[in-house]
């Protein structure tokens, strides 16, 4: 599954109710649980091959990450 129309606010979203938190911010975003780091680029529309890439990385699934939009 692909998501199309997700921007860097509403991954941010979904990433701090997953637990993790922004630790540095421009024009990329880093998000860190304290064990795992993944970096999500700030536009309003993120590319869905890349935010597919940064869900795997982070360990989710995409059923588990649209519950959490």
């Amino acid at each position: 599954m692909l998501f199309t129309d997700v921007s860097a606010e509403r991954a941010i979203k979904v990433f701090s109710k997953a637990g993790f938190r922004i630790v540095t911010k421009g024009k990329h975003i880093g998000m860190s649980d304290g064990f795992h780091r993944i970096t999500i680029p700030n536009h309003k529309r993120i590319n869905p091959y890349t935010l597919k890439a940064i869900i795997k990385d982070f360990g989710l699934n995409d059923i588990k990450f649209k519950e959490l939009l």
